[in-house]
């Protein structure tokens, strides 16, 4: 294994570079060590929710709620404020988000939250638990580690869903999402500040682990360490893209390395 800088940049010490005569095998067990150095470590686990714990909206596809969404601004009149793109946007947080530019903190933004939030609860039923996570978190829970929920979606929707699969006990009380103030929302590292404080944990001791470059940028700015999950190529490019350097495509590597 080679690590060195490349220009100007800085490279830490997980940052994996991998020369042409680095052979795959090397390289794998490289990042499965990476990966065993930060389950090991972490005292503490901050999660993001919708990816590396369940598919949320696998039986309730997003993008009809994206459209629901579109249809309540239509029906008050206000489907003006979203730009052409937007509306035609599939990812509901899109739309939110939208919004609040325009209008910050006001009624319409939090009756279009709570719209929001409607659907992810009516989606919790249907959401597909992520390959080995409930092995992962009941693991790491039996071996002593604090975790925490911290998420764009709705404490709520996190709440139900962890208390159908019996894992409620793992996390409460630290489960952290959004709420009508949605500047706080990741890439913003607000989250995670309150989970670190009410955990009473120093940013190095804890692990963060995200599926989308907001994740990585969040636990970034709160000094977390970042242990980026796949499920598919394009996930692994946007993880990237924001500088993860460690990324699994299954959790089944994090539960290996917690044996």
């Amino acid at each position: 294994m080679v690590r060195r800088p490349l220009g100007n940049h800085h490279v830490g010490p997980d940052t994996l570079l991998v020369t042409p005569e680095t052979t795959q095998t090397d390289a794998v067990t490289a990042d499965s060590e990476n990966v065993r150095r930060l389950v090991t470590r972490a005292r503490f686990v901050l999660w993001d929710f919708d990816g590396p714990i369940c598919r949320l909206f696998a039986g309730h596809p997003a993008d009809e709620v994206a459209r629901e969404m579109r249809e309540w601004l239509r029906g008050q009149g206000l489907l003006h404020l979203l730009t052409e793109e937007e509306q035609g946007a599939a990812d509901p947080h899109v739309i939110l988000r939208a919004v609040d530019e325009r209008h910050p903190g006001s009624d319409l933004v939090t009756a279009l939250e709570e719209l929001l939030t409607h659907h992810e609860l009516l989606a919790v039923p249907d959401a597909w638990p992520t390959p080995y996570a409930d092995p992962v978190i009941r693991t790491w829970t039996a071996v002593g580690a604090r975790l925490a929920v911290t998420t764009n979606n709705s404490a709520r929707t996190a709440s139900a869903y962890l208390r159908g699969r019996g894992l409620l006990d793992c996390f409460a009380p630290h489960i952290y999402g959004r709420t009508h103030e949605l500047h706080q929302l990741k890439p913003d590292p607000h989250h995670l500040n309150r989970a670190l404080g009410a955990l009473g944990a120093a940013p190095e001791d804890a692990l963060m682990i995200g599926d989308s470059p907001s994740d990585a940028q969040a636990a970034a700015q709160a000094g977390v360490p970042f242990l980026g999950y796949a499920r598919n190529d394009e996930k692994e490019k946007a993880l990237r893209a924001a500088d993860a350097t460690t990324i699994v495509g299954s959790l089944e590597q994090v539960l290996s390395g917690l044996r």
